[in-house]
C-alpha cells in the first residue's frame, strides 16, 4: 500500500509496510511496537473503550504507563469486530495491508470469521501473524497463557533461585519479550519470503515455544546427562568462577570462561598460586570445589568497592558488573547517553515520559521513537478514509446502531 505524505512516519527499514495491530496486553503490543520503531506504519485496532493494557497500573496522569511504553509510533482506531459493518471495514483494510498481527486465544479470529481463509481471500499477499500462549495447534492451544504460566511450564522457574528455596519467577516477563521478538522475526522472514513467492503466509508463534527455545543453554544439561537443572543461584553449570560476590558497597558479578581467564583473575586477586592449585587448576576442579573457591574470592571482594573491583577486572579483560537497581541502570551513561536507550516522549497532561527505546541498531535506516502512544480511536476518521471508506461508512462505524449487531 502506498503511503501518504505524512511527516509523522519517517523513513525506516520497514517504510511502506502497513501493519494492522489487533493485539492487547504486553507481548503483542511489544511485537507491533518493534515493527513500528523500524518504520512500519502500525495501526492499532482496539475494541471500543480501548485495549486491555490501558487498564494496567501504574498510571501517568491517568494513563497507563504500559500503554505509553508499548504503543508509541502507532495510530489508533476503534472497531467492534463483532459488528458486521466493522468486520467488513476490517476486511477492506486487510485487503490493502501487509501484516495482520493478533494475540487472541486461538479460535477467536475464526469465530469472528476473520481467520486465514477469510483474510487470504481478500489479500493473498498478507502475512497473518498469530502470537499466543501455546500456539495455534496442540492439546494445550486453547488454554489461557500468561508469562507466569510460561515460566513455570518451560522449566525456567524450577531452575531459578537459590538451592532450597521455592521455584522463582524471573522479574522480567521473559516469555512475553522472547515471544514478541520471535514473532517480529517470523513476520520479517515471511515478508522476505513474499518477495520471492508473491504469497503471504501464517506466522504461528507461541510464548511457551519461544521461552523453551531460550532455555536451550539450560535444557542441554538434561539432554546431555539426564540430570535435571537445579537451582544454583547466580552460578553456572559449565564453569566457575561465574557468580555474584559481596563488595564493600554492594554486590558485583563476574565470570571466567576457561583456565586462562581464571589465571588472570587469580593474578588480579594477588593470589596467582591459586591458578596452579590441583583443586582449582581446570574447570572441572573449580566446579567440584566451587563453594570453597567462592569463599576465597569473597574474602578479596569484601575489602573493595564495586567500582574498584570492576576497574581491576576490566583491565584484565574479565567480564564483570556491579548489580544495579533500575534507577542506577537508567542512569548508566553507556545506556542513557552512548546508546540512547531511554528517550522521552510527550506525557499526558504535559511534560515528558521516559520509555525504553529501540534496541536494534541499523546504520542506514535506524529505528526511531517518533510519536507518543495514541488515545483510543484518535486516528479513526483519518485512517478509515485512507483505506477508502466513505464518509457514511465512517459515521456508521463511529456511531453504531444497536440494531446493526447480529
Amino acid at each position: 500500500m502506498k503511503k501518504t505524505n505524512d511527516n509523522t512516519f519517517m523513513s525506516g527499514a520497514l517504510d511502506g509496510i502497513v501493519v494492522l495491530d489487533l493485539t492487547h496486553l504486553v507481548a503483542g503490543p511489544y511485537c507491533a511496537m518493534v515493527l513500528a520503531d523500524l518504520g512500519a506504519e502500525v495501526i492499532k485496532i482496539e475494541r471500543p473503550g480501548g485495549a486491555s493494557e490501558r487498564a494496567l497500573e501504574p498510571f501517568v496522569n491517568g494513563v497507563s504507563a504500559f500503554h505509553l511504553t508499548l504503543n508509541r509510533n502507532k495510530r489508533s482506531v476503534t472497531l467492534d469486530l463483532k459488528s458486521e459493518k466493522a468486520r467488513a471495514a476490517f476486511l477492506k483494510m486487510a485487503s490493502q495491508a501487509d501484516v495482520v498481527l493478533e494475540n487472541f486465544r486461538p479460535g477467536v479470529m475464526e469465530k469472528l470469521r476473520l481467520g486465514w481463509e477469510a483474510l487470504s481471500a481478500v489479500n493473498p499477499r498478507l502475512v497473518f501473524a498469530r502470537l499466543s500462549g501455546f500456539g495455534q495447534t496442540g492439546r494445550s492451544s486453547r488454554k489461557a497463557g500468561y508469562d507466569l504460566v510460561m515460566q513455570a511450564r518451560s522449566g525456567l522457574m524450577a531452575a531459578t533461585g537459590f538451592p532450597g528455596q521455592p521455584p522463582t519467577r524471573s522479574a522480567a516477563s521473559v516469555s512475553d519479550m522472547t515471544g514478541a521478538l520471535s514473532c517480529a522475526l517470523g513476520i520479517l522472514a515471511a515478508l522476505l519470503a513474499r518477495e520471492r513467492t508473491g504469497r503471504g503466509q501464517v506466522v504461528d508463534v507461541a510464548l511457551l515455544d519461544s521461552l523453551v527455545a531460550a532455555m536451550s543453554s539450560i535444557s542441554l544439561l538434561y539432554f546431555a546427562t539426564g540430570k535435571n537443572p537445579e537451582q544454583i543461584g547466580n552460578r553456572d553449570t559449565s564453569t566457575y568462577p561465574y557468580d555474584s560476590f559481596p563488595a564493600r558497597d554492594g554486590t558485583v558479578v563476574f565470570g571466567t570462561s576457561g583456565d586462562a581467564s581464571w589465571a588472570s583473575l587469580a593474578r588480579v586477586m594477588g593470589r596467582p598460586e591459586l591458578a596452579g592449585s590441583p583443586r582449582y587448576r581446570h574447570i572441572a576442579d573449580r566446579l567440584k570445589n566451587q563453594d570453597e573457591l567462592a569463599a576465597l574470592i569473597g574474602q578479596w571482594t569484601r575489602g573493595l568497592t564495586c567500582a574498584e573491583i570492576c576497574a581491576r577486572l576490566d583491565e584484565a579483560g574479565i567480564s564483570c558488573a556491579p548489580v544495579l537497581n533500575t534507577e542506577q541502570m537508567s542512569a548508566d551513561p553507556h545506556l542513557a547517553e552512548d546508546r540512547g536507550m531511554f528517550p522521552a516522549v510527550p506525557a499526558p497532561g504535559g511534560g515528558r515520559f521516559t520509555v525504553t527505546g529501540p534496541h536494534i541498531r541499523l546504520s542506514e535506516t535506524p529505528p526511531s521513537v517518533r510519536t507518543p502512544a495514541p488515545e483510543a480511536g484518535a486516528d479513526s476518521e483519518a485512517v478509515f478514509a485512507r483505506f477508502g471508506l466513505s464518509a457514511e461508512e465512517i459515521a456508521e462505524l463511529q456511531n453504531p446502531k444497536p440494531a446493526q449487531r447480529p
